[in-house]
């Protein structure tokens, strides 16, 4: 991990296509500017946490049912 202090104007460049630039800093918020490719997709902290559980809620298995859950269905013509 990288820590880093920067002042509003300052910029980091990460590899050759993203920039982030520092815009301003007011109390506890500091707000960013981020310049990167569209393919790069850039996602606040909690809204990336909520995507990956609910990913992995998703690819969990469902819990086997016994044959006794098939006896109430019926095929009908």
């Amino acid at each position: 991990m990288l820590a880093l202090t920067r002042k509003p104007g300052d910029k980091i460049f990460i590899g050759d296509n993203i920039v982030i630039t520092v815009v301003d800093i007011k109390g506890d918020s500091v707000r960013l500017s981020f310049d990167a490719p569209r393919e790069v997709r850039i996602y606040r902290g909690e809204l990336y946490e909520a995507i990956a559980a609910e990913n992995k809620q998703a690819a969990a298995p469902l819990p086997a049912l016994g044959l006794d859950a098939l006896k109430g269905i019926h095929r009908t013509k």
